[in-house]
C-alpha cells in the first residue's frame, strides 16, 4: 500500500498572517535525508521541519469558489487583482 501524510509545523512571515500552521515543505536537497537514503538521527530528520523560507514563496488573493468542493478547474488558483 502506498499513502502519504501531510505533516503541518509553525508558519513563516508570509503564511502566518493567513493561518497559525502550514504545510512543511521541503527542499528538494534534503530529501535524500528526509526519505532515508542517507541516514540521519531523530535530532537531523527534526531540524528539516523548519518553516519554507519565505523568499522562495509567493501569496496572493484567490476568489471564493475555492471553498466549495464541487469546483475543480485551474480558475480556483487564479490570481484576484482585487478582493
Amino acid at each position: 500500500m502506498r499513502s502519504f501524510s501531510t505533516i503541518t509545523g509553525q508558519p513563516n512571515a508570509l503564511c502566518a498572517p493567513i493561518h497559525n500552521r502550514m504545510p512543511v515543505v521541503r527542499d528538494p536537497v534534503d530529501h535524500p535525508t528526509w526519505l532515508g537514503e542517507t541516514p540521519a538521527t531523530p535530532l537531523e530528520l527534526q531540524a528539516l521541519l523548519r518553516p519554507f523560507p519565505v523568499e522562495r514563496m509567493d501569496a496572493h488573493m484567490i476568489g471564493p469558489r475555492i471553498g466549495n468542493v464541487k469546483n475543480d478547474d485551474l480558475q480556483l488558483i487564479e490570481r484576484l487583482n482585487s478582493p
